[in-house]
């Protein structure tokens, strides 16, 4: 069995190997930047000193900081040297090299800007124009980018010949160059990182990725494609998905970055360009997701499975769907989802989450996202939510969650490396005496790195005694997408250092560039602290390390740090209250955290990390993939096992023969579609068909047979309709009454003063809507309360109502214990814990109970449960069950219709076919 692993980018990309450097600014054909960068009077901190200075320690930096390219210069110098020393550094050129262990959140450049590989520039369209009814063509492959009157980015004033000789030049020197596969910069590194360990502990043996390379592919001739792709599937188990330059930018620059990681993160985009990326981009958003279905799909044979990763890929599970039915196909999200308020934002809400529900499971980092999930699709889809997952019209589909962590036996590797160890002993050196708390974050709204710092600086203004003590290391990648957030965050770095600092410490480094690894383990072992306070964050894998670097065998004796923890990530569901957990926007509870944090004695400081480094430990990488890969499995098996065409057809010959043998039987027969047809909910039907009372009453007179009639009716409906036919048991409301044979009295299995007190409160949430939707009613019985829309002289609006008023209901009356469920043309509010089933149970221990009173009286050996309906499904699994354990010798299930059921038989004439197969059984009277 292969396991596809399909994710935007591939582990690996290529570097080509040209005879003249390019000149990258010139180039009239990249994308100009999505805005245009705004300077600031303090863009850049002034931070003087290097971070690792190797100087005399004697000399401590000056009031007044020196630029702060001085860092970036140490930095780059101790890479340089890196690259001298090993080829290809630090992305690895070997494939033993490839499968070690990478940077979980690593800070990669954004797509066709590398600096480290030489590859082709992007011959993307550029974006789309502020107005949403003008829109510019994608550009062809191969063709250059129409010119335009005017720019709002300044472009290099080059002549259009110099432009065609260089664009022509270096056409002509990718496809002559020679070039070599290499690890990528891009994609996320904590999926690597877990398919490198669960491959290494041998359960992933057969393992293809399915990805992008990454770069700009247009300048590439065909035959170089070919043979990219070649090469990366035969020998690194790979399979390159190709779309043109302008596809991939629209898709991942526009609709990824600019849509979908916003809402996300619940930072909703609110201006014209915005809603103009979103309507123009989703048209590549679609295309380069049925690029990666399609290629799948080519390669993809029985018995496989497909795991589809993160929000470039949404719409990939239904395409799949599509082209491969019966495909174990399952998705996961690395990061947040977003409550429902906010995803119904996004236009293409609907296909979205319609993408996603075609893989037979969903996972999610937390519960939280699991549930905002759920009430989405009850909301905007109008389709029930239960515990496990949801219940489409044709199929169920599992949702659950699978916490990503780290892989702790790499991580012990890497940290035993030399270069680590010498980082460990610079650092300690250049701030022996200091209390050190780190942070390491891209420039992004969502990090919340303004939050941190205005906590910080307040901290430092609370407590004057800890200005000389504590040193902030901020670690900050700049991108160019947010230039105002860089310039407001540099200037309340700015505004830091010129309070607190003085001739002998500054409180803040700000880094404006990413560090080595070597450089961020050394970090991360040698904190005191490590402050996370981002706004929202799927997991934040960076809190994991930091916590398993904290046992100080390669940390200078450091150990048992402090982790300050934003509430809001989903790390903050794992660690708990032994994370200092924090609201970023509450500054003085961050500065609170960082003063409890560096307070704190070194045995409460164990106490704390013992448990949060067992979180780790349980949540590792392998534990990931073991638990996701199981539960697909599990669930591709129930699901495929629920499908119509796996039900096998009721073998009446068979039927009988176990109906014959058998001593006692438990017949229970749904009314409503399986002995009647469907009529009017709003009528009293007060007649049942003569066929089906005189074949009950046939059934009945059998002293071996006890017989059901199970219903959604009420009671005093139910008495109505069967008056005819003695000794016959009746379920009524869904399982809320029983009357058992011959007896006039009902069995309430709900409490009267519960139900009572719920309804009132459900009424009025129901009356709101239900005046709100013209022609719509409510129906109210014992138990449970109906609002009907199938009638409504606006069904789009009613329907859209009902789905509101589903989510208004399971959200604010759970702890009352009922649940509202939408069916077609209605929605039903009814108790949780009592079905069809929990009355099948109480009738199956009355049975019990009578032959323990009369030995006479045998308990039933043959049971046969018939239903057409979702409120059906739960007696069809209760009497597998039983069969399986072996409490009833012989258990049938049977559906009608053509949906995915528990049943283990159908019959497909509908109610004619249940009672032939009644009356055929009747025939067979003792």
């Amino acid at each position: 069995m292969t396991i596809y692993i399909a994710s935007l980018f591939l582990p690996y990309t290529v570097d080509f190997h040209v005879n003249e450097p390019q000149n990258h600014d010139a180039d009239a054909t990249t994308s100009p930047p999505l805005t245009n960068p705004v300077q600031s009077i303090a863009a850049t901190p002034n931070v003087a000193v290097s971070l690792f200075e190797k100087n005399n320690p004697d000399i401590k930096p000056g009031v007044t900081p020196g630029p702060a390219s001085e860092h970036e210069q140490f930095f780059a110098a101790d890479i340089a040297k890196a690259e001298q020393e090993h080829s290809g550094y630090p992305f690895p050129t070997t494939e033993r090299e490839a499968n070690l262990l990478t940077e979980s959140e690593a800070h990669s450049p954004a797509w066709g800007s590398t600096l480290s590989l030489n590859q082709p520039r992007p011959r993307a369209a550029f974006p789309a124009s502020p107005s949403i009814l003008k829109h510019q063509e994608p550009i062809a492959p191969g063709t250059e980018p129409a010119k335009e009157k005017t720019r709002t980015t300044p472009q290099p004033l080059t002549s259009y010949a110099s432009d065609h000789r260089r664009s022509q030049s270096r056409k002509s020197s990718f496809s002559d160059a020679e070039w070599t596969i290499q690890t990528a910069e891009q994609g996320n590194g904590g999926l690597r990182n877990a398919v490198r360990s669960a491959t290494d502990a041998g359960q992933l043996e057969d393992k293809v990725w399915v990805g992008t390379l990454g770069m700009p592919t247009d300048a590439l001739p065909q035959s170089t494609k070919d043979s990219i792709a070649k090469k990366l599937e035969d020998e690194y188990g790979s399979m390159t998905v190709y779309v043109s330059d302008g596809d991939f930018d629209g898709h991942y620059t526009h609709f990824c970055k600019t849509i979908l990681w916003p809402v996300f993160h619940y930072q909703i985009p609110d201006n014209p360009k915005s809603k103009a990326y979103e309507d123009h981009s989703w048209i590549y958003y679609v295309k380069t997701n049925q690029a990666f279905a399609e290629k799948i799909a080519q390669k993809w044979k029985r018995g496989d499975s497909i795991w589809i990763q993160d929000y470039h890929l949404l719409l990939v599970p239904a395409m799949l769907r599509k082209l491969l039915p019966d495909a174990q196909i399952g998705f996961f999200l690395h990061i947040a989802f977003p409550s429902s308020e906010v995803f119904r934002c996004l236009a293409p809400r609907k296909e979205l989450l319609e993408g996603i529900l075609g893989a037979n499971l969903v996972g999610f980092q937390t519960d939280e996202y699991c549930r905002h999930f759920l009430q989405t699709c009850s909301r905007l889809l109008c389709v029930e939510a239960t515990n496990e997952g949801l219940q489409l019209e044709d199929r169920f589909v599992n949702v659950g969650k699978f916490s990503i962590g780290i892989d702790p036996t790499s991580w012990d590797q890497r940290r035993r490396a030399a270069d680590v160890e010498r980082w460990i002993k610079t650092i300690a050196e250049r701030y022996e005496g200091k209390r050190l708390i780190v942070s390491r974050d891209k420039i992004d709204q969502v990090r919340g790195i303004r939050q941190k710092l205005l906590s910080y600086e307040l901290f430092l203004n609370t407590y004057p005694e800890w200005r000389d003590q504590v040193v902030l290391i901020q670690v900050a990648t700049s991108t160019t997408e947010q230039p105002e957030l860089e310039a407001t965050i540099s200037d309340i770095a700015m505004r830091i250092n010129s309070t607190h600092s003085t001739l002998a410490h500054q409180p803040l480094v700000f880094l404006k560039q990413d560090l080595a690894f070597p450089q961020y383990l050394a970090l991360i072992s040698l904190a005191d602290a490590l402050i996370i306070t981002s706004l929202r964050e799927g997991m934040n894998l960076t809190s994991h390390e930091f916590v398993y670097c904290q046992d100080g065998k390669w940390g200078n004796n450091k150990k048992y740090g402090s982790l300050i923890l934003s509430e809001f990530t989903g790390s903050a569901s794992i660690f708990g209250n032994h994370a200092l957990l924090v609201n970023p926007w509450d500054y003085r509870q961050c500065a609170e955290a960082i003063h409890t944090a560096l307070s704190r004695s070194e045995t409460e400081r164990k106490e704390v990390w013992t448990q949060m480094h067992q979180a780790v430990l349980q949540n590792s990488t392998a534990n990931w993939v073991k638990s996701f890969s199981e539960t697909l499995n599990r669930v591709w098996n129930e699901q495929s096992s629920r499908e119509i065409m796996a039900v096998p057809r009721l073998q009446l010959n068979k039927l009988e023969e176990l109906y014959q043998k058998s001593t006692r039987r438990l017949i229970i027969v749904d009314y409503e579609g399986t002995l009647a047809s469907w009529g009017s909910p709003k009528s009293i039907i007060v007649t049942t068909p003569q066929r089906a009372i005189t074949t009950l009453a046939e059934l009945t007179d059998d002293p071996r047979n006890v017989v059901y009639v199970m219903s959604a009716r009420m009671p005093e409906e139910m008495e109505r309709l069967f008056r005819l036919v003695t000794g016959l048991g009746l379920i009524a409301e869904n399982g809320c009454f029983v009357r058992e044979p011959n007896s006039e009295t009902w069995l309430k299995l709900t409490d009267k003063t519960q139900t009572d007190a719920w309804k009132t409160a459900v009424l009025q949430i129901l009356d709101y809507y239900q005046e709100r939707a013209e022609g719509s009613w409510i129906e109210q019985r014992h138990c449970s309360l109906v609002f009907h829309y199938g009638s409504a002289e606006d069904q789009v609006a009613a329907a859209r109502l009902a789905s509101e008023c589903a989510g208004h209901i399971n959200d604010a009356c759970a702890n009352q214990g009922v649940h509202a469920i939408p069916v077609e043309g209605a929605l039903v509010v009814e108790p949780m814990g009592t079905n069809k089933a929990s009355a099948t149970e109480l009738v199956w221990r009355s049975c019990l109970k009578q032959n323990e009173q009369d030995e006479s009286v045998a308990r039933p050996d043959f049971l046969l449960a018939i239903g057409d309906s979702r409120d059906d499904e739960p007696v069809f699994r209760w009497a597998n069950k039983l069969e399986s354990a072996q409490a009833v010798t012989h258990a049938v299930t049977v559906t009608l219709g053509s949906r995915s059921t528990e049943a283990r038989a159908t019959l497909t004439q509908g109610v004619t076919g249940v009672l032939s197969c009644l009356e055929r059984l009747a025939e067979h009277k003792s």
